[in-house]
């Protein structure tokens, strides 16, 4: 019994010491002040990438919004693309400029690349060639706005004679680059290797592919052994790219350029010169000549030619045009006949013999033959052709005629360069560029200096005021460019 009671003794005191026990442990919990727990910072997320996004559902905006929506070249990422970029974007005045000067030209070339289904990339390849001036000519003697050399150009059936250079011509040079360039995109499936090509030759980067094959390496554009300058081509192209694509985020603002049709082309009557015309457009003479850069002679002559001007003026110019041919007066050719003096034919048509060699493109001391055509005035005011002659590029001479010979006192021969030397010298790169990174802040002095006249256009000034307006506003601003003008010009005789 005693047994009993002390084992119920037993249970009683575990269940009474039970319930104390859990009134004890929640008391002290209440009691106990309360530590937080250290709160962490929150993680911040990363900003999403910043990515160009395009409405294609609109209209474009401007030329350059139209130009994003086809980009279509692989992206160049490299050291080379990054120096290209800070070189331009340390130059917001040379951009601004060459990207307004560029406006003249982005609609046509953008529509002839879009109708190709070609990466409207290559509307900005004329500014790593030429700073869009039609007038620049490199010293591998390239010329115009996509720097074709003689021998491309002639590949490309652009007309090159003393009368015009289609080189130059903006629209045939345009179509011409543009077939270049899918024949040479075609050639290597890659666009990288078809502008390297454009610059440094096709049969080069060809041989440069082969050579890294053979080391059983990479043909890629940026495995290839090529030239600074050729290293540096699509550097640059993709550096400007980079700029249009997103110009805000390098504070900068791009001029505007409405996407519509710039200019238009009209028949030209023979007889007219392109100071008439200039005036017939109300543009000036600087002005004309950026959308009729392909001629090397002041004044037509010859049907089937054409001019360019803006697209809201072609209706009051071609009504002037009609009133022109009417008019009967106007510009012809004289045949050169045998004996015959350019005295006499300058005196015959009211003009001084320096007058008539500066119309005619002829450098001092030429000697002509019988037969040799010449530009002569008929009825008309020469003073306007005398004045846009004088901006017409000095390079025209490298393509006179046959019958023009020198007089060799005046020009040592062994000075002289032979056509055919020239040709091999030029031909052996097939397109260069006519700037490097470090000449890039003045584009348009090369051009200038070799598109000033003959130095016997000094003495072969009708109206000295006029002439000198007519000349104050060229594309270049650095007068230091004299002295390749000079050199251009003796070089341009000796290949006469």
């Amino acid at each position: 019994m005693a047994k009993l009671f002390s084992l119920l003794f037993l249970v009683f005191a575990l269940q009474a010491y039970a319930p104390v026990q859990a009134a004890d442990s929640t008391d002290t919990s209440a009691t106990l002040p309360s530590t937080p727990a250290p709160s962490l910072p929150p993680v911040a997320e990363p900003p999403p990438a910043r990515v160009l996004t395009l409405d294609l559902t609109r209209d474009a905006n401007d030329i350059w919004d139209r130009i994003r929506r086809g980009f279509g070249m692989p992206d160049l990422d490299s050291p080379l693309v990054a120096e290209q970029q800070i070189f331009y974007l340390n130059r917001p005045g040379f951009l601004k400029q060459v990207f307004s000067r560029g406006g003249r030209y982005l609609y046509y070339i953008v529509d002839e690349l879009e109708r190709r289904g070609m990466p409207t990339e290559l509307a900005l390849l004329p500014m790593v060639e030429s700073s869009y001036n039609p007038l620049a000519y490199s010293r591998a003697h390239a010329s115009g706005l996509w720097q074709f050399i003689p021998s491309t150009g002639r590949n490309f059936n652009l007309t090159q004679d003393s009368w015009v250079d289609e080189r130059r011509d903006v629209i045939a040079s345009t179509n011409a680059a543009l077939d270049y360039l899918q024949t040479i995109y075609e050639m290597h499936g890659d666009w990288q290797l078809a502008l390297a090509s454009y610059n440094w030759g096709e049969g080069a980067v060809g041989r440069a592919i082969q050579r890294n094959r053979d080391a059983g390496l990479p043909a890629e554009y940026s495995e290839l052994k090529m030239p600074n300058e050729t290293r540096n081509y699509v550097p640059k192209l993709q550096a400007i790219k980079n700029i249009v694509a997103e110009p805000e985020l390098f504070h900068l603002e791009l001029p505007y350029v409405a996407n519509v049709q710039h200019f238009v082309t009209l028949n030209a009557p023979p007889g007219i010169d392109l100071a008439t015309a200039a005036t017939f457009a109300d543009m000036s003479l600087e002005e004309f000549l950026a959308l009729n850069p392909g001629y090397n002679r002041p004044a037509i002559t010859s049907p089937g030619q054409t001019l360019v001007v803006p697209a809201d003026r072609a209706s009051s110019f071609e009504a002037r045009l009609g009133e022109f041919a009417l008019s009967g007066k106007g510009w012809r050719t004289h045949d050169l006949e045998p004996g015959e003096k350019l005295n006499t034919i300058a005196d015959r048509h009211g003009l001084t013999l320096a007058q008539l060699m500066q119309l005619n493109g002829l450098a001092s001391g030429s000697r002509l033959s019988a037969g040799h055509t010449l530009l002569v005035p008929d009825g008309i005011d020469p003073s306007g052709a005398l004045a846009i002659s004088r901006l017409l590029p000095a390079n025209s001479r490298l393509s006179a005629p046959p019958a023009v010979k020198l007089n060799t006192s005046a020009v040592p021969s062994k000075k002289a360069k032979t056509p055919a030397k020239a040709t091999a010298k030029s031909s052996k790169r097939t397109n260069n560029t006519a700037k490097t990174p470090s000449r890039a802040t003045q584009p348009a002095t090369k051009s200038t200096a070799k598109t000033k006249p003959a130095p016997t256009a000094k003495s072969a000034t009708a109206k000295p005021t006029t002439a000198k307006s007519a000349a104050a506003k060229p594309t270049a601003t650095k007068p230091a460019a004299t002295k390749p003008a000079k050199a251009t010009t003796k070089s341009a005789s000796a290949k006469n």
